[in-house]
């Protein structure tokens, strides 16, 4: 079944999730370590709201066990992403950028070496403020997903 999972706790674009999820009728389960307001239903998505309490990875431990083959997760946890891609689940990041089974090795290399250099102060910051773009290549690959997974699935 074609559900979408949101890595919920600092997602910039779980309001284009929902507006995506009502136009295609899709559930969604909206998860994070702490209660999350989600919209009354206004159409047709079922959208759900997963308090899953405190740690590091419990909210990821709670997706990558309930996630099947066909769901989609909204992450920009790369680790978490390739969990979900080994249980045959897309993985969408909230730029826009899909996790696939053959970047993912590229994309977990690339972190540890960014983490690296970070803990070594090379390099400092985090990425760029959310753009419009970015919100409009989000929708994009979320809608092309969504087309390949009811074609496919």
């Amino acid at each position: 079944m074609l559900d979408i999972y949101i890595d919920a706790d600092a997602c910039p674009v779980k309001k284009e999730v929902y507006r995506v999820a009502d136009r295609c009728s899709l559930r969604v389960f909206v998860v994070s370590n702490s209660p999350i307001h989600i919209p009354e239903s206004t159409g047709e998505a079922q959208i759900q709201s997963i308090a899953v309490g405190a740690g590091a990875d419990v909210a990821d431990d709670w997706i990558a066990e309930n996630i099947g083959a066909g769901d989609i997760c909204i992450t920009a946890d790369i680790p978490l992403a390739a969990r979900c891609i080994k249980q045959g689940a897309f993985a969408l990041g909230p730029r826009g950028k899909p996790f696939t089974e053959d970047s993912i090795g590229d994309d977990l290399a690339t972190r540890e070496l960014l983490s690296s250099l970070r803990d070594s102060g090379q390099i400092s910051g985090g990425p760029p403020p959310m753009a419009k773009k970015d919100r409009s290549r989000f929708l994009d690959a979320l809608d092309q997903i969504i087309q390949k997974i009811r074609r496919d699935f």
